[in-house]
């Protein structure tokens, strides 16, 4: 047998060994990826324009599964409520247990404990020419017991939410208890991720952390292109082997 004959089998294997270890790295990154986001979100399908443009009647989002005591400021969760309805429905946490929620300020801002909020995320309605339209088509004042959080859509104008419920118990609050998930991100149709309000940082426990949906998606795309280019780059590597030209006599 020739010295390059057994050159040329030496990096056969060598190319099956890199080929085998990509594939298999490449099977742990996607499998743990799919696992773990299957284990934090759950998916909803949205059924009305409550929360439009944010979210559409519809769309179809990932919710990451949290407990009443990571709710924050800003956040677009999933809640299920006795006074509101036996289904879930998803709104937007804009007041938290001990706050002052009141709308409107003189440019039309809602403020949370006398701090004004931008929210820029709103689907407002006609304004006055020169001016912006207001954070809610009506005024209201609110203050949220402990335990609860105050809740609205960002299409005000229709949105059934805490201000309906002004007059029952608690002000239209709803318990922490009562929040099932944090919408992450549009998975249909593919919108990307829901950001964390920045208006909501500067007011005491700021707002909450971005999701692990970003990492979850990068392991599972980083697996699936280990697993191909691994499946790809072993037979090729075989046959680039086999191919060399011989460089040495027989011995």
């Amino acid at each position: 047998m020739s010295g390059t004959g057994r050159n040329n089998d030496g990096r056969g294997r060598a190319g099956t060994m890199v080929s085998g270890l990509a594939v298999a790295v490449g099977c742990v990154l996607f499998l743990g990826g799919f696992v773990w986001a299957a284990v934090v979100y759950q998916p909803y399908t949205v059924p009305t324009a409550s929360m439009s443009p944010t979210v559409k009647p519809g769309d179809r989002v990932l919710a990451e599964r949290i407990e009443g005591a990571d709710v924050r400021r800003g956040d677009v969760v999933v809640f299920t409520d006795e006074v509101w309805g036996a289904a879930p429905m998803v709104k937007r946490v804009v007041g938290v247990g001990g706050d002052k929620v009141v709308c409107c300020d003189k440019e039309g801002r809602l403020t949370v404990n006398g701090t004004p909020v931008d929210e820029p995320y709103l689907s407002r309605g006609p304004a006055a020419p020169g001016k912006q339209a207001p954070a809610s088509p009506q005024d209201f004042t609110a203050e949220v017991p402990r335990g609860q959080i105050f809740l609205l859509g960002d299409e005000r104008a229709t949105s059934l939410d805490s201000r309906v419920h002004l007059e029952d118990a608690g002000q239209g609050s709803v318990p922490l208890s009562a929040v099932r998930a944090r919408v992450d991100a549009v998975a249909w149709p593919m919108n990307g991720m829901i950001g964390r309000p920045a208006s909501f940082a500067a007011l005491p426990g700021g707002v909450s952390a971005e999701g692990p949906l970003p990492l979850q998606l990068g392991a599972t795309a980083v697996g699936a292109a280990l697993i191909l280019g691994g499946a790809v780059y072993g037979p090729l590597a075989a046959r680039l082997a086999r191919r060399r030209p011989p460089v040495g006599g027989a011995r």
